[in-house]
Order: C-alpha cells, then sequence, then structure tokens
C-alpha cells in the first residue's frame, strides 16, 4: 500500500524546501516541523534576484529551518538556458517568452545537488495545484533523481486561502512583508518579472502599469529621447553591448536598465496554463525583447531560406515543450541540436532603436550575410537574368494551371 504525504513526511529524515521567502515557503518551513518533518533545509536559488542572502538565512533559521543554502546560478541561467530559449525564438502562444519557465529546470537540478548532498529524502515546493511550475519542478526532478520523492503542500494542507496563509503566519509569529491590496504574485530573475493576481484576474481590467511595473518605465513617462543599442551575437548568442564585450549576464543586467527606462519589454498577457485554463499576468522583459527582437533580424539575412522557415515552425513546439516543464527530455535535446547547427551563421552585430515602447531596427552588419545587393538592386545588374523567371513560372504553376484546366473542363461536361 502506497504511503500518503504525512507519513513520507514524518518518516523524512531530512527535507530540502525551495525557498524563497515569500508567503507559501515562509509558512511551509513551520508547517512542516509541526507537521514532524525532523530537519528542513531551505535552498535559495539565486538567478540574481535576491538582494540579501543573509537576511533570507535569518528568516529561514528563525521559522525553524537547520540548515540554510543560497546557491548563485544567474551566469548558468543566463548562457545555457535563457540564451537557448533566444536561439530557437521561443515564444509561447507566440507572445511569452518563458522567463518563469526556463527557470524551474535549473532551480529543480540545483534542489536535486542539495538534496543529494545533505542525503535529503524528500524534495518540497511552495507551487499551488493550479499553476505551471508544480508540473515544471517535479518533471526536472524525474529527469534528474527519479528516487526522490517530491511533495507540494498546496495540494494536501488544509489552507486554501492566501488570507488563510496570512492567518496561519500570524497565529505561528511569523513575519511577512505582504499587503492585500498591493502585492501581486511575482516571480523574478534576471530574465524577467511577473504580476499576477489581483485586479489582472480579470482580464477586462486595464494593467495599472504605474502600479505595477518595478523595471519598466510606461511609455507615456519614459524618456523622449530615442536610444540606440548595438548587440552583438557569436553562432546566435549575445557577447557584446554597444561595443563592450560582456558575459551574458552582466549584459541583460545592462540592458534590462537600457531598454527599461524606454519603455521596452512589458508583456500583459492571457495565456493557456497546462491544468487547462487560463491565466493572465504582466510580465516585465526589457532586455530579453531587445535580444528576441535583434537576434530575429539578425536571422534574416544569416539563415538559408529553408532552414529559416522550418525553424519558424518549430519554434512554437519549442516554445510549448518548454512551457510544459519538458526541458529535460530527448525531444528538447534533440531540437538543440537543431537549433545549434542553424545558429552556426548567426554572427554579427544589430543596431535597435529604442523609443517609448517601440523598437525599430537601425541596421544589421552580419558577418556572412545572404542579403547580396547585387542581387536584389532594382538597378541594372550582371548577375541575374531576369528571362529566367519565365520559366520558372511556368514550372512551378504548372500544377495549378492543370487542376484549374480539369476543374473548368469538368464543369463545361
Amino acid at each position: 500500500m502506497l504511503k500518503n504525504e504525512y507519513e513520507i513526511l514524518k518518516e523524512a529524515n531530512k527535507v530540502v524546501l525551495a525557498y524563497s521567502g515569500g508567503l507559501d515557503t515562509s509558512v511551509m518551513v513551520t508547517w512542516l516541523r509541526e507537521h514532524g518533518v525532523k530537519e528542513v533545509i531551505c535552498v535559495s536559488v539565486d538567478l540574481g534576484q535576491v538582494e540579501n542572502p543573509k537576511a533570507l538565512e535569518e528568516k529561514a533559521l528563525s521559522s525553524g529551518a537547520s540548515k540554510f543554502y543560497n546557491v548563485n546560478v544567474e551566469d548558468e541561467f543566463i548562457e545555457d538556458y535563457a540564451f537557448k530559449s533566444l536561439k530557437a525564438d521561443a515564444k509561447y502562444e507566440n507572445v511569452y517568452l518563458l522567463g518563469t519557465a526556463i527557470a524551474r529546470p535549473l532551480i529543480s537540478k540545483v534542489l536535486v545537488d542539495v538534496a543529494k548532498k545533505e542525503d535529503a529524502d524528500v524534495i518540497v515546493h511552495g507551487c499551488t495545484g493550479k499553476g505551471n511550475d508544480q508540473i515544471r519542478f517535479e518533471l526536472s526532478i524525474m529527469a534528474l533523481a527519479p528516487e526522490i520523492t517530491v511533495i507540494a503542500p498546496w495540494r494536501i494542507w488544509d489552507i486554501k486561502s492566501r488570507s488563510e496563509e496570512e492567518a496561519y503566519a500570524k497565529e505561528h509569529d511569523i513575519e511577512l512583508k505582504v499587503s492585500k491590496d498591493e502585492d501581486y504574485s511575482m516571480d523574478e530573475n534576471i530574465w524577467h518579472l511577473s504580476h499576477e493576481g489581483l485586479d489582472l484576474e480579470d482580464p477586462q481590467n486595464a494593467a495599472d502599469l504605474e502600479k505595477i511595473l518595478y523595471w519598466i518605465t510606461p511609455a507615456e513617462k519614459a524618456v523622449d529621447k530615442a536610444e540606440i543599442v548595438e548587440i552583438e551575437f557569436k553562432n546566435g548568442n549575445p557577447i557584446a553591448l554597444n561595443g563592450e564585450k560582456l558575459k551574458g549576464s552582466d549584459l541583460v543586467k545592462k540592458l534590462n536598465t537600457i531598454a527599461g527606462k524606454h519603455g521596452i519589454g512589458i508583456d500583459d498577457i492571457v495565456e493557456s496554463r497546462m491544468v487547462g485554463m487560463k491565466s493572465r499576468g504582466v510580465y516585465e522583459n526589457p532586455a530579453a525583447s531587445v535580444l528576441y527582437f535583434a537576434h530575429e533580424k539578425l536571422e534574416t539575412v544569416t539563415l538559408h531560406p529553408d532552414t529559416l522557415q522550418y525553424k519558424e515552425k518549430i519554434a512554437l513546439d519549442y516554445a510549448k515543450l518548454v512551457y510544459a516543464g519538458k526541458w529535460m527530455t530527448p525531444l528538447k535535446e534533440a531540437m538543440d541540436a537543431f537549433i545549434e547547427k542553424t545558429q552556426e551563421n548567426v554572427n554579427g552585430k544589430v543596431k535597435v532603436k529604442l523609443y517609448k515602447g517601440s523598437m525599430q531596427p537601425a541596421g544589421i552588419f552580419a558577418t556572412n550575410s545572404l542579403y547580396l545587393e547585387e542581387y536584389a538592386t532594382f538597378e541594372e545588374d550582371d548577375v541575374y537574368n531576369q528571362s529566367d523567371a519565365t520559366g520558372f513560372i511556368n514550372l512551378f504553376g504548372l500544377s495549378t494551371k492543370i487542376y484549374a484546366k480539369a476543374i473548368k473542363e469538368g464543369e463545361n461536361k
């Protein structure tokens, strides 16, 4: 007979908790101890969002944790996760830049590493039973360590709402810094910042951007002067900003600041969750938006037409796979191999003009451009014989001509 989650927790030697210090995980440390867990090890995975790891550690320990880890993996996150999605041009439902989805596999990897180091039996996360992240965490942990049990308190405990969580925290003297009327449910890393809940739960409500936004200045209040940024790419990876060679995380941080002040990178989305419902969120991704824009422009002059058009088809499939938590699957690995091959000629620089929430290309400078002016020019040239088009069109359109002729003859009969 299978054991239930409460029995597993009581028998566990150690439990690793994915810890952010927010409402859910703050409550969970105490709740786990209250339900018989002998030792709770809190793990904060720093993707560039942890401002004060020492304060986070003190909060975790004061809540009942026996140990605290803050693991900074922001460089790995950008180079091996964010830039992979960028090279794929992956946008879920053709809009969402996957800022949360790409973070979960790496967070899971860190949780598994700590669990193995500490000889922990169970990994616990704070995702609700309604969201996508529970799937992303658990599929990734299954792929990395199928022997580890994963438990999500939201799916088993008696707490049913944020209000009840806050009441539990008050009853157990757990310090919280939340306000019902002002605090959205947020997820942050250096690639994006998401906002959900409160008035955003009704798509009829216009987002109050002045209230919501942290990184980005609303377009109406953005600086009244355009700015041109130059992104350099090598094999599809961004390697320099405005002529300065930078590691990925530093490039993203600088570009977040530049693009944010110009109102770039606000996505107000209603998306289809994996569990079947629609959800609405406002996403801030200034650097990511500029990098996607620039990368796509460079691909237009560096990818063979068949490759470009086929890559556009699989970009949606790639995004759906990542959104669904299937980062660590054979299909995803095969897609990555294809995408890496496509990026061999994606080398050069792209200038992008930023102004009050809009982006315009201001020059594409490819190392090996497939755009050859002597072929494309409207002026006289000596490389293209226009009369060749006659035979091409006759053959290319022959099937259409035969079909139309057959239909017409059939009608006449």
